[in-house]
């Protein structure tokens, strides 16, 4: 008897001790000079009992930054699923009669982010869309090629977005046809201190682009340089500063109009391998009316692809035509609020609780986004136990090993072990994903840190050095 109490005494001890250390670690996290301060919301669950193993505020909402992107992809593949392909479509108006094709050439975008995509597709496709068209016959075009932008709606800069971020590369206009990342580049040389660097050309070239310059040269090393323009606008306005006497450098910035320069492109193409245009190429962000035939169709890569590029390298164009495509498909008219109330309204019906979150945009960019730690892993949660479970799972960055976890606990005991998407801006950072125990368990979890007293490389220190003691304290002994 006296045994068994002894037993019971240790294991109560124990518990105490575990609580004790546990509390701490939450403490120690709450009252960080970088935390103490930030708004916090926060929640550790097990994935499989449903056990919440800490919790603060955890239905308060914050911005999510780069953390929204779990909502459009997990959208995506439940809506279309994994092997969904985006499809652009070649047609023509008018007839084909001894090789000409009396009428316009058509290129009808329906939201693939990778046409001519750096990061995902095929680079080759302008080739493959010239053997095709010639295969069909014709040899030469009396009309015009034509981008036909249709199939979202004309606001292709997200209205939530800032003045700081629109036209840069990371934040481009979504449209019906993207082409090559909707990104160029704008070569620099950088002279003397307080001098303006002389703008010398871009890549790809963009006929028609003027830039209103007045980035300066300054003894910074850092590029401090930002692109701004709108939509449509051929006018770029370059702002900020770059590194003095550095010869050429480099500033990205996005497309004026993606689908134009993509049949400018194809135009130029056809015209080398000897097919005759009387019209120069332009676009329409309207339906024409005009009775067309289908010539070819050209496949994305599957979803499952998609997503992982959006997750693992955080992809804000990629997120931003997932989320686009909802309104198009599911929603008339298509429009970015349509799209929002498409993804809230659909993950309410499957049990997470979306009343709270403020969706604005895809892909986080939009300071008006708001989501609670409870909605990131009900969501999660739900993911996990779905049939795209391995596709969602391995788009998540890997914590010391890659994409934007590749920094966060390196070296230590959770190497390896936390799937998670990041979110960064100014003062914030926040993770949600899953983390793996050593007995087969599963956490799943959200912890979102924004205002914080320090730069995002200390919130992510202070928020990985509390994942790991509650590893330690919890992780290690249930």
């Amino acid at each position: 008897m006296k045994r068994y109490l002894r037993y019971i005494y240790t294991l109560l001890l124990c518990a105490f001790a575990c609580g004790r250390m546990h509390a701490e670690s939450i403490d120690i996290f709450l009252r960080h000079p970088v935390t103490a301060s930030a708004n916090i919301s926060l929640l550790v669950q097990d994935l499989h009992s449903g056990e919440v193993i800490d919790s603060y505020r955890s239905t308060n909402v914050a911005p999510p930054a780069s953390v929204m992107k779990l909502l459009p992809t997990a959208t995506a593949l439940e809506t279309l699923g994994s092997d969904y392909q985006f499809s652009t479509y070649i047609e023509y108006s008018g007839y084909i009669a001894g090789g000409v094709l009396h009428g316009d050439l058509y290129v009808r975008g329906t939201g693939d982010p990778t046409l001519g995509s750096q990061k995902v597709g095929d680079r080759n496709l302008l080739t493959r869309w010239v053997k095709a068209i010639r295969e069909a016959g014709i040899r030469e075009i009396r009309g015009a090629v034509i981008a036909d932008l249709s199939y979202f709606d004309a606001d292709a800069v997200n209205p939530g977005w800032i003045w700081e971020d629109i036209g840069n590369y990371y934040a481009p206009g979504v449209y019906a046809l993207s082409y090559l990342d909707n990104t160029m580049n704008v070569v620099l040389r950088s002279g003397a201190v307080g001098s303006i660097a002389e703008v010398q050309y871009t890549v790809p070239e963009v006929p028609g682009v003027k830039f209103d310059n007045h980035i300066r040269c300054t003894s910074i090393m850092h590029d401090g340089a930002y692109v701004h323009g709108a939509a449509y606008s051929y006018t770029r306005y370059l702002t900020g500063s770059v590194p003095s006497n550095q010869g050429s450098f480099g500033v990205q910035g996005d497309l004026p109009n993606p689908g134009l320069l993509l049949v400018q492109h194809l135009s130029k193409k056809l015209e080398e391998s000897g097919v005759v245009i009387t019209a120069e190429p332009t676009y329409i962000s309207e339906a024409d009316g005009k009775s067309r035939t289908l010539l070819y169709t050209w496949l994305s890569p599957p979803l499952r692809d998609i997503i992982y590029e959006t997750n693992i390298h955080s992809n804000n164009l990629y997120a931003e035509s997932l989320f686009r495509t909802f309104g198009a498909r599911y929603t008339l008219p298509c429009t970015i609020h349509n799209s929002a109330d498409f993804e809230k309204d659909y993950w309410l019906r499957r049990g997470v609780n979306t009343r709270s979150a403020r969706i604005v945009d895809g892909c986080g960019l939009a300071p008006q986004d708001a989501l609670s730690a409870e909605t990131l892993v009900q969501l999660l949660t739900y993911m996990y136990r779905s049939l795209n479970k391995d596709a969602f799972y391995a788009s998540l960055p890997v914590s010391g090993q890659s994409g934007t976890l590749r920094s966060l606990l390196a070296g230590t005991e959770l190497s390896g072990k936390v799937h998670a998407k990041s979110g960064t801006i100014a003062a914030t950072k926040n993770f949600a994903g899953y983390i793996e125990l050593p007995n087969g368990q599963t956490w799943v979890f959200a912890v979102m840190v924004s205002f914080g007293n320090g730069k995002s490389k200390q919130i992510q220190q202070v928020i990985g050095n509390y994942l790991l003691d509650l590893y330690r304290v919890r992780g290690l002994v249930d």
